[in-house]
């Protein structure tokens, strides 16, 4: 139940992915506007998370992931009907509740699965979490050519019924541990991540160097530090921001942050460049049924190599793994660049980039529990969903203006070089990623030393 929790909401969360070109055309928006039905389930499941993981450390648990389920079941039927853009819109922003069951899940499994099944649950749950993004990819595609846009939606809500009737049979009840909720730390977070996107979205149209955005920035960056201050001074935190002195959750959360930004923008760029009409001068005309069929090798490759992930990390470390894994992701950039444009070429970039992010979200939950407090699990995988979802959501945002910025004027559809141009800054991204997880590496190499 916990692994179909983690599966499902994953998959409702990034289910706009293969639609972006169809939510274009059939609602009538421009590319900014539909990459926002990624980046708004994300925004909201960065704010919902951390409560989620305050209330799912104490009695409320099994209240808080009930009442979850359904917020994301109602918002996949408010955007199954056709009400408009901004309807479908909100429907999106509701189904970013799910992305919080993520931690509640892991908090469940580590205090009610004996410990030997306790940590390959863990791992399991990690890697569903990658693999989600794809999973069901072909089925939506299909729906949504032969049924339409909303069809995928209707898919979606019946699965979510499924998960709430199972929610209600199976999950044990919560612990007596009270919940610890920071209302004024979550309206802070919100609102910092909410106007960060905001000026990397409008950037381009009201220029970078107005007067608007540049007051955009600036609050944001205030209100995110507002945030991390109160945070350290708050008797119960929503996050507890003084777990990252512990290195095993600090090289998780940095390396897992420029991963996700690194490598999140791939699928949307892959499925909009597959997508584009061949007169474009470039793009493989793809029917959105074979766009979204070329993106399921990615959660086949991270499901596949999970094992071999966390076999590795126990035998040499977690830091290394995530190392080699930035490096198949940079190859998969790489690729991306120089052979999008044929089939065998996309599906390779997403099989490479599924074993890069399966290895890595495979070790970093047994990072991060195995270095703090059970009483702080929920809070501290809290914390990691955080971290990945503000990164997809910064990821989905850039990716939208690199492409806004090299669409030429009174066209739809981008040039060429700006999926280059998308490529090139995901790849620098995960070059800085690589640095970091290398210098935990010798960290983790001399600290061994020190010990013996």
């Amino acid at each position: 139940m916990l692994v179909f929790l983690a599966v499902q909401s994953t998959a409702v969360a990034s289910l706009g992915t293969p639609l972006l070109p169809t939510i274009q055309r059939a609602e009538g928006v421009s590319l900014e506007a539909s990459q926002w039905t990624l980046t708004i389930t994300l925004l909201a499941g960065a704010v919902a998370t951390p409560l989620m993981g305050r209330l799912g450390d104490g009695r409320l648990r099994r209240r808080t992931t009930v009442g979850a389920v359904a917020v994301m079941l109602a918002g996949c039927v408010l955007s199954a009907f056709p009400a408009g853009f901004p309807v479908f819109l909100a429907g999106r922003a509701l189904q970013g509740a799910g992305l919080g069951l993520v931690p509640l899940a892991t908090a469940v499994a580590r205090d009610d699965l004996p410990a030997d099944r306790s940590r390959s649950a863990i791992v399991l749950i990690g890697v569903t979490t990658a693999a989600g993004i794809g999973v069901g990819y072909p089925l939506v595609g299909l729906l949504a050519q032969d049924l339409g846009l909303y069809a995928p939606f209707w898919f979606a809500a019946g699965l979510s019924a499924l998960a709430l009737a199972a929610t209600l049979l199976a999950l044990s009840a919560s612990p007596a541990r009270p919940p610890r909720v920071d209302v004024a730390g979550a309206f802070l977070l919100g609102a910092g991540i909410a106007g960060l996107l905001l000026v990397l979205t409008q950037g381009p149209a009201w220029g970078w160097a107005s007067a608007a955005t540049l007051a955009g920035a600036v609050v944001s960056a205030a209100l995110l530090a507002a945030w991390a201050g109160w945070e350290l001074r708050a008797r119960h935190p929503l996050i507890e921001l003084r777990l990252l002195r512990r290195r095993a959750v600090l090289a998780a959360n940095l390396t897992a942050f420029g991963i996700a930004v690194g490598f999140y923008p791939l699928a949307s760029l892959a499925v909009r460049f597959a997508q584009t009409p061949a007169a474009a001068g470039y793009g493989l005309g793809a029917p959105v049924v074979v766009a979204a069929a070329m993106l399921t090798p990615f959660s086949l490759a991270s499901f596949a190599v999970s094992r071999l992930a966390a076999r590795a990390a126990r035998r040499t470390s977690a830091e290394l793994v995530v190392a080699v894994s930035c490096v198949l992701l940079i190859a998969s950039m790489v690729l991306f660049l120089f052979a999008r444009g044929s089939y065998p070429g996309l599906v390779v970039v997403m099989a490479l980039s599924g074993l890069g992010v399966g290895s890595v979200y495979a070790v970093n939950p047994l990072q991060i529990t195995s270095g703090v407090p059970a009483a702080e699990t929920g809070s501290a995988i809290s914390f990691y969903q955080l971290v990945r979802t503000v990164a997809y959501a910064i990821a989905s945002a850039l990716s939208a203006t690199v492409l806004v910025e090299s669409t030429p004027a009174g066209q739809r559809l981008p040039a060429d070089a700006g999926y280059s141009a998308a490529a090139l800054v995901s790849t620098a991204v995960l070059v800085v990623a690589l640095l970091t997880s290398v210098l935990f590496v010798m960290r983790g190499l001399v600290l061994g030393r020190k010990r013996a």
